[in-house]
């Protein structure tokens, strides 16, 4: 099997047929719910501050503004794939389609890298929190269950973590109707959370605190902008839930970019109200928002708002948990993983086995793994799939038996595309080495399971020439 035949390309016909089976109940308003759930976590309350303190001060503002027209640009080109090829599998799929097998298997090798490390961390993550949380109201966890396996430390598995994506597995298996209702109340909970924030901060208000407004002058806009981009990675999982929208050509775009502008809407809120009630070099805290209405004595707002940082993580775990559950369905329908894993359940119209597989790799974890060191590579993962997909769109155009000039367009192609792609390979410049080594070994033992597996099992060695 030569070069020819590991770039070999999927036909979009077969995907349509294998994904036929899914039930098509999403709307523009559930993308959103998604795309919003995933991108606003608890990031939202604590960036504004330690970015302004560190590089921006109260320019943290543009810098929010800066990061957002940068992930939009990659934002389009996912929104033309997904109205354009409305199947399963995100950036995945589309390396099938346009660039070949074997790039379509290192982004998918990538994306699970991305949905399962950061599932994990948040999941880690909920449960320290969720354990501060309680110790408000004076009731304890046991330390041997409320963290990671460190018996050195008397921590023996974060019970909390395990719990909760078991919780979420739970919801997603009886359907996505249902567990879309759930996901966008605590969408809702959260969004209102956040402007409670905003309405009663305001009021604390001292335009003064905004003077000086770049005390780190165009530079340290520019490093806060690159800091917070990362704050906006998650909208690239709507387009994983394509085969499952009514009216994709119209409502993938919707989901995709409307995800991007409430969450830069909302970012930017928080960074006025924030940099206007506490001077910005007093908010390099663990928890600024928190911190600056106990400053001004709304104590009980504060409480509100470690609710609201919970919800954020749920949701978050909600979309990544499901945008990775059809990832493995995916690439276990093109037989590059165990063929039982691309099945869907008839009476639930869900991919059972892979959500089944992803929820115990997630809770291991979460639960027993200590993630700190890890988080970069998910950045990494991500970037990895922007930049085929950004470049993705110029071959995607050109592609005859794909389909042209239907659905969204990205504007001002191609140097849009191409400027896309170039950012985002800047992006990844400015991770640290050590991600860089740690991403390298992870996709050398993706490489080695392609060719001793994957390649020999494709359903392409099914398909005549």
């Amino acid at each position: 099997m030569g070069l020819a035949r590991i770039f070999r390309r999927e036909q979009l016909t077969n995907y349509l047929k294998s994904d036929q089976h899914f039930a098509k109940t999403m709307t523009a308003k559930d993308l959103m719910s998604l795309g919003i759930g995933a991108v606003i976590g608890t990031g939202i309350f604590i960036l504004p501050g330690t970015i302004a303190a560190q590089y921006s001060g109260p320019g943290i503002v543009l810098s929010f503004l800066l990061a957002a027209v940068v992930c939009s640009t990659a934002a389009m080109c996912y929104a033309e794939f997904a109205s354009v090829l409305p199947i399963a599998g995100s950036a995945y799929s589309y390396g099938n389609l346009v660039f070949g097998e074997i790039i379509g298997w290192v982004l998918g090798w990538a994306l699970i890298l991305e949905y399962v490390l950061a599932v994990a961390a948040v999941a880690n993550a909920f449960g320290a929190y969720f354990k501060s949380f309680l110790a408000g109201f004076h009731l304890n966890i046991p330390t041997a269950i409320a963290g990671p396996y460190d018996p050195t430390h008397g921590t023996y598995g974060n019970l909390v973590a395990i719990v909760v994506v078991l919780l979420i597995s739970w919801l997603l298996n009886h359907g996505m109707r249902e567990s879309m209702r759930i996901n966008n109340a605590i969408v809702i909970v959260k969004i209102a959370i956040i402007i409670l924030f905003v309405i009663v901060g305001i009021f604390y208000v001292r335009p003064s605190n905004w003077q000086p407004f770049a005390p780190y002058g165009a530079h340290g806009i520019l490093r806060g902008a690159s800091t917070v981009f990362f704050a906006y990675l998650g909208f690239d999982v709507v387009s994983a839930s394509a085969a499952e929208v009514k009216n994709p050509r119209r409502n993938m775009p919707i989901g995709i970019i409307g995800t991007l502008v409430v969450a830069t809407v909302l970012y930017m809120l928080v960074a006025i109200v924030l940099t206007g009630m506490v001077h910005y070099t007093r908010l390099n805290v663990s928890d600024p928002v928190a911190f600056a209405l106990t400053l001004v004595h709304q104590n009980w707002t504060s409480g509100i708002i470690s609710l609201g940082a919970l919800a954020g993580m749920f949701t978050m775990m909600v979309t990544m948990i499901y945008s990775s559950s059809r990832l493995i369905y995916s690439i276990g329908r093109d037989g590059l993983l165990p063929k039982f894993l691309g099945r869907i359940d008839k009476k639930t119209q869900t991919p059972r086995n892979s959500l089944a597989v992803i929820t115990v790799v997630i809770a291991l974890l979460g639960g027993f793994v200590p993630l700190a060191q890890l988080t970069n590579l998910v950045n990494i993962g991500t970037l990895v799939a922007f930049l085929f997909v950004s470049f993705g769109i110029l071959r995607l155009r050109h592609l005859p038996d794909l389909p042209q000039n239907s659905g969204f367009q990205v504007p001002g192609y191609p140097v849009l595309p191409i400027i896309s792609g170039l950012l985002c390979f800047y992006m990844m410049l400015q991770l640290p080495a050590e991600t860089w080594i740690a991403s390298s070994i992870w996709f050398a033992i993706g490489l080695v399971i392609y060719f001793s597996y994957g390649l020999r099992h494709s359903r392409l060695n099914d398909q005549t020439n």
